[in-house]
């Protein structure tokens, strides 16, 4: 069953982070949903780092890390998908 929940996280927040970044986003939902998993992954540790444990109730700055954490993520992924994008299509222009 956590295998289910991450998906459902990933989606989540890879939904939110194409949201929240400005302009179109060329991601495909599928690795928009990869980029949330990783993003939740990173914001954990990240948040385990500065000390915030599971608290009880709803770990409003453990989710803000990973939604911060996933946002970035997009970003630098959509930007290497529209690189590559591009770089295919002069390949098969030439």
């Amino acid at each position: 069953m956590g295998w289910l929940w991450a998906i459902i996280v990933g989606f989540v927040l890879g939904l939110i982070a194409k949201a929240v970044i400005p302009g179109k986003q060329h991601i495909p939902l599928w690795l928009s949903t990869i980029c949330g998993i990783v993003g939740a992954l990173v914001g954990n540790a990240i948040a385990r780092g500065f000390g915030v444990a599971a608290t009880p109730g709803i770990d409003w700055s453990r989710h803000i890390f990973q939604v911060v954490a996933a946002v970035v993520i997009v970003f630098f992924v959509d930007m290497l998908y529209n690189a590559m994008q591009r770089r295919r299509h002069q390949g098969q222009r030439a």
